[in-house]
């Protein structure tokens, strides 16, 4: 048999398979599955014969398809001069995108959205070396929803998986310019890859420093001037054809355009996403990687970074492992938990709860520039420039108190994972929050669970992972320890955090001794967690919900608690208007658990809405966030890497993004999911669902009773009358 042409493929496939190499595949669309007998046939009844003449040509599709099978239009197009034509009549503003702002005649019969797929089509032809192609219609008419969906599980999580090998360790150094790797005293595997990589490849410059047992502060300071790359997990392999046979660099996949390292709290939401794309096989290997980062630097760094290593990422270890695995290693999460959560650094006794709050002298270099002004300040405040005050302060030889306080805050604000926000401006690292309790209360009920369901109640932790309270050797653990925890944290919670008069939680300063007033978005994460009571739960939907709901669903805060802006006042990233996939999830999952299914649907429908609606107009885009209270174009206000400057066409996406995406996808009606892909804004399609409600009302009321009643007098009418017999 020969090479299959173009038009035999799905016009759906991947395009490695639609423009690359052919390879014949299945043709989905040409599948007849739920038949019925053919309507000519049926009519001629002397046609029918027995069951064995009707033979499957005879037999079509059920429905309204019954009288003619679709065939898509297909189109012979010369890829460059379409390509060029298309840029020079469409593409107005010249930014290598077709949106909706773009002001051309379209006279290629086709909508915006169809176009800016035919511009992102040729551009991906362009770069499978095709000069000619035979386009299938119904990949430019795609529902968006579908589209997106597999843009999302066939394209971006491939584009953003990354490893720590010999190709990641160049891509990593060329973007930043960097030529050192840190590898931990008990990684020799790592030691030994690396060492012979920069013996082979002595161009890359790589230096392999090998790590102290005990991470401090002032160790980590002492590498302030050396910033490098930290190693990551390995597994061992059978492939003997490896530059350091038998191992393998596991991958991950990293936050969006432009990044290419592991980031600590973005993974958990990765992994979500990866398992309602069937990439299960991803999904373990992130676990991997945050088991080692936890076992080897002792907790998860919020960037596999060297100036990272005093600063963690939220909790949520347990929540991913027990997704992934059947049985994990339970010491790596008992280790986070009592090496660095409850330790006098970040636990409080009064409250008995946890706090963000950090380690490290001087000023991160990753806040060096983002710190700039107010630095400058300080500087100007010492009579020297910027750089000489950076170097002094770093050096110790100037000390001030109040930048110290400044930086304690700044970096702990960086380690909640909301990294900018006027909720824990200034005063976090003094805040006990809600996000993080509610985080380690799941922690404490997970290893309970995990304790008791798959060790019999009883583990033996060994020697070299006992850390806080408990012995050097021989310590048992048990699931009523942690569910004692997971109690006393519960009703510290309620005491401290839970405010009745407003149905919501509220992080608690133990410095003035009295709840904040910030209304945040993780006030849903206690219903993740499980830590909300029925009735706690209720006045939350019934009060809190009210707060934070808008058009694109759940907004980072509220309008009030971020207070006016002005032009010294400028908004901050976590903070409204913005909608955030990780809080948005969190509340989905919540509500799912207490019963508010409703709720979460409507909500996912909103973001997603969001999401397919920039999508659709603005040639293919997917932001990090979105501002959740704009209808047109919710993106325009966001920043960060995946910012609409990518050309022709993107393929990668933000990480969480795509994540929510493909999951808020699991939990709608079919009915709501083609509705989304038909771009039905929300409130319209509860309009429509409130008509088909009513409608279904009045069709189900019970006329039987009225109908038997109307018969039986009918019947007494037409019984014949006796005449009177006279006497």
């Amino acid at each position: 048999m020969g090479s299959p042409r173009q038009d035999d493929f799905d016009p759906y496939s991947p395009a490695e398979i639609y423009y690359g190499s052919y390879k014949k595949t299945d043709r989905t669309r040409d599948r007849l599955r739920t038949y019925s007998v053919d309507f000519e046939r049926a009519r001629n009844v002397s046609g029918w014969g027995d069951a064995g003449s009707l033979s499957r040509r005879s037999r079509v599709r059920r429905g309204s398809l019954d009288a003619s099978r679709f065939e898509s239009s297909k189109f012979l197009i010369s890829v460059v001069s379409t390509l060029r034509r298309l840029e020079l009549q469409e593409d107005t503003d010249g930014n290598f995108q077709i949106t909706i702002e773009d002001t051309g005649p379209k006279v290629f019969s086709l909508g915006t959205y169809q176009l800016s797929n035919l511009l992102q089509e040729l551009y991906l032809t362009q770069s499978y070396g095709r000069r000619m192609i035979i386009l299938d219609h119904a990949r430019l008419n795609e529902n968006p929803a579908s589209r997106l969906s597999r843009l999302v599980r066939e394209h971006f999580w491939k584009e953003l998986t990354r490893d720590m090998g010999e190709t990641g360790i160049e891509l990593a150094f060329r973007k930043d310019q960097g030529s050192l790797i840190y590898s931990p005293a008990n990684a020799p595997d790592q030691r030994k890859f690396y060492t012979e990589l920069s013996h082979r490849r002595p161009e890359l410059g790589l230096t392999v420093v090998p790590m102290s047992k005990n991470i401090t502060p002032e160790y980590v300071k002492s590498l302030a001037d050396r910033p490098g790359l930290l190693a990551l997990a390995i597994e061992s392999t059978d492939n003997v054809s490896s530059p350091m046979d038998g191992i393998r660099f596991l991958p991950y996949v990293t936050s969006g355009r432009g990044h290419d390292k592991l980031h600590g709290w973005d993974t958990c939401f990765n992994v979500l996403g990866l398992l309602a794309s069937d990439r299960v096989d991803l999904a373990k290997s992130s676990v991997e990687h945050i088991c080692f980062c936890i076992r080897h630097y002792g907790h998860v760094p919020q960037v596999n970074r060297s100036y990272y290593l005093t600063r963690s990422s939220p909790p949520f270890l347990t929540d991913m492992a027990m997704r992934v695995y059947d049985k994990i290693k339970y010491e790596v999460n008992a280790l986070e938990y009592h090496g660095l959560w409850v330790t006098a650094l970040r636990y409080d006794p009064a409250t008995k709860l946890s706090r963000y709050r950090t380690g490290g002298f001087g000023i991160p270099s990753d806040l060096q520039m983002e710190l700039r002004e107010t630095l400058e300040k300080y500087a100007a405040k010492y009579g020297i420039s910027l750089e000489a005050f950076i170097e002094a302060y770093n050096s110790g030889s100037i000390e001030d108190p109040d930048l110290y306080i400044f930086l304690m805050h700044e970096r702990a604000m960086q380690e909640s994972g909301h990294s900018d926000s006027y909720r824990f401006r200034g005063s976090c690292a003094n805040l006990i929050a809600i996000n993080l309790n509610s985080l380690l209360y799941k922690y404490e009920k997970d290893i309970a669970s995990m304790i008791r369901n798959l060790f019999g109640d009883r583990l033996e932790v060994p020697a070299d992972m006992c850390t806080g309270s408990m012995p050097v050797a021989g310590y048992v653990d048990r699931s009523a320890v942690w569910e004692r925890r997971a109690r006393q944290r519960k009703l510290a919670i309620d005491n401290y955090l839970w405010n009745e008069e407003n149905g919501m939680y509220f992080d608690y300063n133990i410095v003035n001794k009295e709840q904040s007033s910030y209304e945040s978005a993780t006030t849903f994460w206690p219903l993740w967690a499980g830590v909300a009571s029925p009735s706690q739960a209720a006045k939350m939907m019934a009060q809190s919900l009210p707060r934070f709901e808008t058009w694109g669903g759940i907004v980072a805060s509220t309008e009030d608690s971020r207070g006016i802006l002005d032009q010294d006042r400028q908004d901050d990233h976590w903070d409204y208007p913005y909608g955030w996939a990780p809080h948005q999830v969190m509340a989905w999952v919540g509500f799912y658990r207490y019963g508010y299914d409703a709720d979460a649907q409507r909500l996912a429908y909103k973001l997603l809405s969001t999401i397919i609606r920039s999508f659709v107009d603005y040639n293919g885009i997917v932001e990090g966030c979105y501002d959740a209270t704009r209808v047109i174009d919710p993106h325009r206000r966001t920043f960060g890497v995946n910012s609409a400057d990518f050309q022709s066409v993107l393929r990668d996406g933000s990480a969480w993004v795509n994540a929510s995406f493909v999951y808020g996808l699991q939990i709608m009606t079919s009915h709501q999911k083609r509705a989304l892909g038909a771009l039905v804004s929300w409130d319209d399609l509860a309009r429509i669902e409130l008509k088909h409600q009513l409608m279904s009302r009045v069709s189900t009321i019970p006329v039987y009773p009225l109908f038997s009643k109307l018969q039986r007098r009918l019947q007494v009418n037409r019984q014949p009358r006796r005449r009177a017999v006279r006497k």
